[in-house]
């Protein structure tokens, strides 16, 4: 059984690796070089760009994505294969797992290991043009994943893995790379408007990493004791009763319950 409330955590986790120090700074130069493959040339400095512009990073931004999501997929595989053929040690396993990603929780807010601390960003010219060079710079970024998003990455891995089923695992990865393509897509369809919205979530930098690693932090400590299921339950039930108190509310709280009902159908 699939249980959403983790592919929801999973897809916050995606998006806050988006507004990692190590990324977000960075898509300016993403997107350029996104554009390079495309065939057309984009900077920060333009204030406008044109719609042919506009469908060319666009397309280039999807295959880029497609590129970080077949690598964390490939992850996926291997790290659900490993909790399998663990077979009865697998309880072990999670409980190693979910230490490891406290411990990364609390690094993002002390940085306390030097060897996460060397930040290696995936920076280059030096791929083919059109929509397969699109997709090696996302493999490639997906396969050099930065400390910032390595962390985030870990123990998404992690929580993927420990249901022992490739298929889930797969979809974790997949809500992941949701949460962390979303924000490329939006870049680049409003490439022109990025910088505003980029400047502010820079200067909320400090909490963005505060948020992180509380999220990581929960995820391990579920995942080490093992009570995954009931925090999802526990959602799930706190969203039943919300359902139903929504009922004689406002429109918009009765549209949130609506969205609540057919997520859970």
């Amino acid at each position: 059984m699939i249980e959403y409330p983790s592919l929801l955590l999973t897809f916050l986790a995606g998006l806050l690796s988006f507004l990692s120090p190590c990324v977000l700074p960075l898509i300016p130069s993403y997107l350029s070089i996104l554009g390079s493959a495309g065939g057309i040339a984009v900077s920060s400095a333009d204030s406008e760009i044109s719609d042919k512009k506009r469908f060319i990073l666009l397309t280039t931004a999807i295959f880029f994505i497609l590129g970080f999501t077949a690598v964390f997929i490939i992850f996926s595989i291997i790290i659900s294969a490993t909790f399998l053929l663990m077979g009865g040690i697998s309880v072990y396993i999670r409980l190693i797992a979910g230490i490891i990603i406290i411990i990364l929780g609390f690094n993002i807010l002390f940085d306390f290991l030097a060897v996460l601390n060397y930040e290696k960003r995936f920076i280059t010219n030096k791929i083919p043009k059109g929509i397969i060079g699109s997709f090696l710079a996302g493999a490639a970024f997906g396969a050099g994943w930065t400390p910032c998003i390595g962390p985030i990455l870990t123990g998404v891995l992690f929580l993927a893995g420990q249901s022992g089923k490739t298929g889930v695992a797969v979809l974790y990865l997949i809500i992941y790379s949701l949460g962390l393509g979303l924000p490329f897509i939006l870049s680049a369809v409003f490439f022109d408007k990025y910088l505003v919205p980029a400047k502010w979530f820079k200067n909320k930098m400090p909490l963005i990493k505060k948020i992180s690693a509380v999220v990581l932090i929960i995820i391990g400590i579920l995942l080490a004791t093992g009570r995954l299921s009931i925090f999802n339950i526990a959602v799930q039930k706190w969203q039943y009763q919300y359902i139903a108190w929504a009922e004689n509310k406002p429109m918009f709280f009765k549209i949130i319950a609506d969205w609540l009902t057919m997520i859970n159908l």
